[in-house]
């Protein structure tokens, strides 16, 4: 491609256990551009980024900036080529200031030591060139998302990128973040930075990118113009079938409360409330969703309703089917029907070196079903494995092969298979499809929603608002560890309004928040 800034030919990548990542593989960039990538989990698009980043190298084909090939063998040979990577999961220092983040690696010295008031003057320096306004002196750690990302966006930038990869750049911002995050990037883009734009929001590749590049199964569908593609195209090159974006969800009556929250408060050893009287029920039959910019107490409320508290103050009630289970661990809280899908599938959802099957029944092995004193029985684990890996379309070569070696998508549906398959009487969904394509996140609210239509009682912790929207029966939103916001009717808040709830500008009286504890 004459004009292209970056090239990619022929790219495949095999890794040594066979599994072929990408296969022959085109991809460019023009000089200015927000370029899309779109594809399952599993189709290959993190595996090209990691390559076009300098993190792994193709086994076959070429990669040329500005005409010339070149090889890039660690991501300091890319940002050394002006190609810059920001990660779904920040790689900032959250007890450094914004300015000793910025300079992490080329650090200013002054005799023989730090320079900061340097560091300071090169971050605000660099913020306002690019129109990125930061404060250099905070501390991470007291950022908002939004503000943390700018941060990183910055990093890369002062270290001389031209082409900017963001990984799911909106996955926890609100709208108005989100708003903000592209009228900045609309200004970098006028600045001649070129920006790849990695998403599974089709509503918000359409509003921002100028191409689109589609995978699927390793291998390019095409290079498109987004204004000429619909989502519901763009879709179906992904899965290859049509994907329902809205679902009508049966009507069905709410049973008898299942999770009673009461007068929740959470306090840390420094006697800081991180929740302070929440107070909700979730009954049969119903989905209640939280909403939330990550930060304001729903780790904590999380932590509260699965055993997960350690070294606060807990004040409150916290009930199961009339059980208190404040100071029941995990294994206490399942056996009363509970399930569990944690946020984090790598660190708290699954043992990444073991076997499908292991992580399958890594919740029910003390099962008579599942063992024969204490020996488990092999055969009874593997018909389960191969049964729901069919039911949950895991794409794997079979119930051994470590669950680390699987996609995103595939790792998240064999952590879903397993808290649903259990028959649930509650199941607490915490962010069930982060970081998972449009298919994939599909299947799983289909399965929320049978379990829905099989009497359990759902508690849903999402950042993705139009999920919670969709499936939600009620709504909360939690503000600096306080709902703030109660809708019985979800269908009635629009996706602005909700964000202002979110940010904390808009806030409901007591009254109309405490009709999410109504017992009636």
């Amino acid at each position: 491609m004459a004009n292209a800034l970056l090239e990619m030919r022929g790219i495949t990548k095999v890794y040594p256990n066979g599994v072929v990542a990408n296969k022959d593989v085109g991809f460019s960039l023009r000089k200015g551009e927000i370029h899309a990538i779109a594809g399952e989990n599993g189709a290959g698009k993190s595996t090209l980024m990691k390559i076009m980043f300098g993190m792994e190298e193709p086994s076959e084909g070429e990669i040329y900036i500005r005409g010339e090939q070149v090889r890039l063998q660690s991501p300091q040979d890319a940002i050394d080529r002006g190609i810059g990577m920001v990660h779904q999961h920040f790689m900032l220092v959250p007890s450094f200031t914004v300015a000793e983040n910025m300079v992490l690696g080329m650090e200013p010295r002054k005799a023989v030591g730090f320079d900061y008031a340097e560091a300071v003057r090169l971050t605000e320096e660099t913020a306002r060139r690019y129109n990125l306004s930061v404060n250099a002196k905070a501390r991470v750690e007291d950022l908002t998302v939004g503000m943390k990302q700018k941060v990183e966006i910055l990093k890369a930038l002062v270290r001389g990128a031209e082409i900017l990869i963001l990984d799911e750049p909106t996955a926890v911002l609100t709208p108005q973040e989100t708003e903000e995050l592209f009228h900045e990037l609309q200004q970098l883009k006028e600045q001649g930075h070129t920006i790849v734009f990695i998403s599974h929001k089709l509503k918000e590749v359409k509003a921002i990118c100028d191409r689109i590049t589609i995978m699927r199964g390793g291998r390019s569908e095409g290079v498109f113009q987004t204004r000429e593609v619909s989502e519901q195209e763009i879709s179906r090159l992904m899965v290859g079938r049509d994907v329902v974006l809205k679902y009508d969800k049966d009507n069905i009556p709410h049973g008898k409360p299942v999770l009673t929250v009461d007068r929740l408060g959470v306090t840390d050893s420094q006697g800081k409330a991180l929740l302070s009287e929440i107070s909700f029920l979730v009954r049969e039959g119903q989905i209640v969703g939280i909403a939330g910019v990550e930060g304001n107490g729903q780790t904590q409320l999380i932590e509260a309703l699965t055993g997960g508290l350690r070294g606060a103050a807990v004040s409150g009630s916290v009930s199961v089917k009339g059980t208190d289970i404040r100071n029941s661990d995990i294994q206490d809280i399942r056996s009363l029907g509970v399930s569990y899908i944690p946020e984090d599938r790598m660190r708290q959802g699954s043992a990444g070196e073991a076997g499908i099957a292991d992580n399958l029944i890594s919740t029910r092995y003390r099962s008579k079903d599942m063992n024969k004193g204490p020996f488990l029985r092999g055969s009874r684990i593997a018909a389960l494995a191969a049964s729901l890996i069919e039911e949950f379309k895991v794409r794997c070569s079979g119930p051994q092969q470590p669950i680390g070696m699987l996609s995103g998508g595939n790792m998240q549906k064999v952590v879903v298979a397993r808290e649903c398959s259990t028959h649930p009487q509650l199941l607490i969904a915490e962010q069930p499809t982060r970081g998972v394509d449009i298919g994939a996140a599909q299947f799983i609210h289909q399965k929320l929603l049978e379990l829905r239509s099989e009497n359990c009682a759902t508690l849903l912790v999402s950042a993705d608002l139009n999920e919670i929207l969709e499936l939600s029966d009620s709504l909360l939103v939690m503000y600096e560890g306080q709902i703030v916001a109660y809708f019985e009717h979800p269908s009635a808040v629009g996706e602005e309004e909700l964000g202002l709830y979110m940010l904390g500008i808009n806030r409901q009286d007591k009254e109309q928040t405490g009709r999410a504890a109504d017992h009636v």
